[in-house]
């Protein structure tokens, strides 16, 4: 743009456009002081995938044991070095009195190529197997954010409905407290009412205070993971069905974590590398072979008089063969010490299989009585809302005590508690279970949005 030209502004923009303009101005002050929308379980997921310090460390450390393939490999490839030195060398020879001051200087290049070394083979494939459970442990990493953060995510959300809850309960007590003393006021209700119904309400606001708390804490849980501050979060739909999957499909997930968790297979390649250890180890009294190959540069120069200045290059070829006769004991005893850490990596894959199995079994029934309990208590929510209902009827009719309207609203909030937290724990259940089984993915959490709130 030409800077004498002058830039548009309101003023040079036509009527109508202005007066659109203004008229719209309200609606665009009103859509920046709306609140933003809820995030999901999808979009919390994002922002752990690019924040969580714990997951890049494990991203990095993939990176890292990628290389030990190559570094394997390296080994059954030619090596070249290139060495020199420059020296200044003063002689004195006695018998002759004779001196000599003269620089010399040298230059050699060497390449060396394995022909026969048992060693650098098995390294190799060692290298392979390092890599390999490099993958693994990201694997794991990856598995272990996904529950971590829908973990977190429903941590939040139960304790969010515990402080409604009580919130709610608060409320009710709040109200009999008011009909209790204005019924001691006008000498229809006794001084009992007053302190039972003083009581609840008190022991309801110590609870608010204690849930505020909790809540507090789960948020900064989940605002570690996704580095930043918690967004306002899509609760689950009241209307939504939670259940655990079908019987077969969780018995087919404790079957597979027997053989297919994240911890067994990280184990049962640990044990692979050990076995190579201890075979690499035994060819430690083997000879090597290598072929060499080096070209060697020398000059001297001196003083007139002193030493005639020579040059010589020279070429070699050849084989080395090398073997190691005796080392005080260093070869032996490291075959010792491979073949304890292979016996140890075995303990370990027995261990990894038996916690595996252990854990797959444990999220099974968790996600199993979860269900259950999900549906028995919506059957006693339904009957505790009843009987508050008939409660307080028959405290109007005179037929019940006020006690029995408290008890019967603390035991209806204790219901909605209760049912809250059963519908989350069968949902973390079941992510556990398919964690045990390494089959948990992204595609298990975003499913999960469709039980959310928009």
């Amino acid at each position: 743009m030409n800077p004498l030209t002058p830039v548009p502004t309101m003023k040079h923009a036509p009527r109508r456009i202005r007066h659109l303009a203004i008229a719209l101005l309200p609606l665009a002050l009103l859509a920046a002081t709306l609140p933003a929308a809820a995030a999901n379980l999808g979009q919390i997921l994002e922002l752990a995938k690019r924040h969580d310090a714990t997951y890049a460390a494990a991203r990095e450390a993939l990176r890292a044991g990628e290389e030990k393939a190559e570094q394997g490999r390296a080994l059954m490839r030619p090596s070249v070095g290139l060495t020199g030195s420059v020296k200044h060398v003063n002689e004195h020879a006695l018998q002759r009195d004779d001196r000599s001051d003269y620089k010399t200087s040298t230059v050699a290049l060497q390449l060396t190529q394995p022909i026969m070394r048992q060693q650098n083979v098995v390294s190799r494939a060692q290298g392979e197997l390092q890599a390999r459970l490099a993958a693994e442990q990201f694997q794991q990493a990856e598995q272990d954010l996904l529950l971590r953060t829908a973990r977190a995510y429903f941590e939040v959300l139960q304790a969010q409905d515990v402080l409604a809850a009580i919130g709610s309960q608060l409320q009710a007590f709040g109200e009999q407290l008011a009909q209790a003393k204005r019924g001691f006021e006008l000498g229809s209700a006794p001084i009992t009412d007053v302190n039972e119904a003083q009581s609840r309400h008190d022991l309801t606001r110590a609870q608010q205070i204690a849930a505020e708390n909790d809540l507090a804490v789960k948020r900064r849980a989940l605002q570690r993971i996704i580095q930043q501050e918690v967004p306002p979060l899509a609760p689950l739909d009241g209307a939504a069905r939670v259940q655990a999957p079908p019987p077969g499909e969780l018995a087919a997930d404790v079957d597979r974590a027997l053989n297919d968790s994240a911890a067994v297979r990280i184990a049962r390649t640990n044990q692979e590398i050990a076995e190579r250890e201890a075979e690499k180890q035994r060819y430690g009294h083997n000879p090597t072979v290598d072929l060499v190959l080096g070209l060697n540069d020398n000059r001297n120069s001196g003083t007139p008089g002193a030493l005639v200045r020579t040059d010589a290059r020279q070429a070699t070829i050849g084989v080395e063969f090398s073997l190691p006769l005796y080392q005080g004991g260093a070869i032996s005893s490291r075959e010792r010490e491979a073949a304890a850490n292979l016996s140890r990596a075995g303990f370990e894959l027995d261990a990894a299989r038996r916690q595996s199995e252990f854990e797959a079994r444990q999220a099974m029934l968790g996600a199993m009585s979860g269900s259950a309990l999900v549906t028995a208590l919506e059957q006693a929510l339904t009957s505790g809302q009843t009987q508050v209902r008939s409660t307080r009827r028959g405290f109007e009719l005179g037929l019940r005590a006020r006690v029995d309207v408290l008890n019967a609203e603390q035991q209806l909030f204790a219901t909605q508690r209760d049912l809250a937290a059963a519908r989350y724990q069968t949902l973390v259940a079941a992510l556990q279970l398919k964690a045990a089984a390494n089959t948990l993915g992204e595609a298990d959490l975003r499913a999960l949005d469709a039980l959310l709130k928009e």
